[in-house]
């Protein structure tokens, strides 16, 4: 189960990476322009938090694939330690 979670776990990660950089290319050329500052400001605000929510889900699938593969291969090397007399 440890393969499959980290295979999994990879591939959420690589479809949130090809997101995140649409995302970014996408606000690169479609930048809000607005007349009043406040509506400016929160449209850069809105911007960064969707933005920086893409990366984050890039970053921790990213994370848990890499402890999931970790883990799988430890377990292949797993052994029963020895008992003291």
């Amino acid at each position: 189960s440890f393969l499959s979670g980290a295979v999994t776990s990879v591939f959420f990660a690589w479809f949130s990476f090809l997101m995140s950089k649409k995302v970014v290319v996408y606000f690169t050329l479609h930048s809000p322009d607005y007349s009043s500052p406040i509506a400016q400001s929160i449209a850069s605000a809105m911007k960064t938090l969707v933005v920086g929510m893409c990366f984050l889900a890039t970053f921790t699938f990213s994370f848990i694939g890499l402890g999931l593969i970790i883990v799988f291969i430890r377990s292949l090397f797993s052994f029963i330690p020895a008992e003291d007399d």
